[in-house]
């Protein structure tokens, strides 16, 4: 657990970047800090391993008071990743995972052992630990920092906002990887970022904070959407908020359509057949859905160069607003519902995502 008890710094000139800030980070959970520009964030994460030193207020990491504490001892207990990597250039990979470990006193051949065992947690190809960072993607290069960060086993992880130089897609899978981690290895996780939609994502708690590092709200990614402290929190979590709450809110009773589809490489007369509403559903030999195609448009046989690929899919049992984004993205405004192994199961319309809402408002327990 990380305690902040009126954590104060003051830079010399007489800047406040974080005036009285109290809250806890509870042990195996992790706590989100967003706020705009210039409300403490990352003054705040780094005051945690003391890379900045308050000027009063105590932090304490499992009940010690880490003023107390040598710095490089604290920081040896405490992963850190940032937005870059921060990555060794000159050290291939694998020892740059080991850094830690070596520095703890581990010896090479066990420091490298546990790299490579990290390497794969993260999802990447151990034949990569051999290359160097500047051979690998922005991607790769942000899974090797979170290995790094896990390689000495720290119970606490510092995280500034370490997705954000990423694009979209890649941003997305990290995001997924960090979620599986963390629900195999429970870490106390402070975690930094701008974006309120990764806050709500990944957080287990959200603190939005105002310039001058204040604490505008602590709660729950649903709560925080469904009951915003004040105008300053309802602002900055934008007006669509409403759509981002149903992410918390559960659909398991929607009524689902079976969906005629045909396999890739069918032939125009079969899809036409098949086609409702001048669509049909293209699907691969295990049943997983490929995308739309209009078989009006077809010349010959379904081609991957046939397929709209714009419907999202969402997985049965989802949330409301997998199910309803998959309704409104579709071509066919059927939205795509599959089961746990990626196969179709049916399709739902987004009519009936609405009622469902209408029956379980957003905000209330289901």
């Amino acid at each position: 657990m990380i305690r902040f008890a009126d954590v104060t710094k003051v830079y010399p000139g007489g800047t406040t970047a974080v005036g009285g800030l109290s809250f806890v980070a509870p042990t195996g959970k992790i706590t989100v800090l967003v706020g705009p520009s210039g409300c403490g964030k990352t003054t705040s994460l780094r005051m945690i391993n003391r890379m900045i030193e308050p000027t009063s207020g105590t932090i304490e990491i499992d009940g010690r008071d880490t003023s107390t504490l040598e710095p490089n001892e604290l920081r040896r207990g405490i992963g850190y990743v940032i937005q870059s990597g921060g990555l060794f250039p000159h050290r291939t990979i694998l020892d740059n995972i080991a850094t830690v470990p070596q520095l703890l006193g581990w010896d090479r051949r066990r420091a490298r052992a546990v790299a490579s065992e990290l390497l794969e947690r993260v999802g990447l190809a151990p034949e990569l630990g051999r290359r160097y960072p500047n051979q690998l993607s922005g991607g790769q290069q942000q899974r090797v920092g979170v290995a790094r960060a896990l390689a000495a086993d720290p119970p606490v992880m510092l995280m500034d906002e370490p997705f954000s130089a990423v694009d979209p897609v890649v941003r997305d899978q990290l995001q997924q990887e960090f979620l599986r981690l963390q629900a195999e290895l429970g870490k106390t996780i402070v975690f930094v970022t701008h974006d309120i939609d990764e806050a709500v994502k990944l957080g287990d708690q959200v603190a939005v904070l105002r310039v001058g590092g204040t604490l505008a709200q602590l709660a729950g990614p649903a709560d925080l959407l469904a009951d915003p402290a004040d105008d300053f929190v309802a602002d900055f979590l934008g007006r669509d908020r409403g759509y981002r709450a149903l992410a918390f809110q559960a659909a398991p009773d929607l009524p689902v359509t079976p969906e005629p589809a045909v396999p890739l490489g069918a032939d125009a007369e079969s899809a036409r057949r098949a086609a409702c509403g001048g669509w049909v559903l293209v699907v691969d030999g295990a049943r997983a859905p490929l995308g739309w195609v209009r078989p009006a448009h077809l010349a010959g046989v379904v081609t991957r160069d046939d397929l709209h690929r714009g419907g999202t899919v969402a997985p049965v049992g989802g949330t409301l607003r997998a199910a309803l984004d998959a309704a409104l993205s579709s071509p066919s405004r059927r939205g795509v519902l599959v089961d746990d192994d990626g196969r179709l199961v049916g399709t739902v319309r987004a009519q009936d995502v609405l009622a469902e809402i209408e029956r379980e408002p957003v905000g209330e327990a289901p």
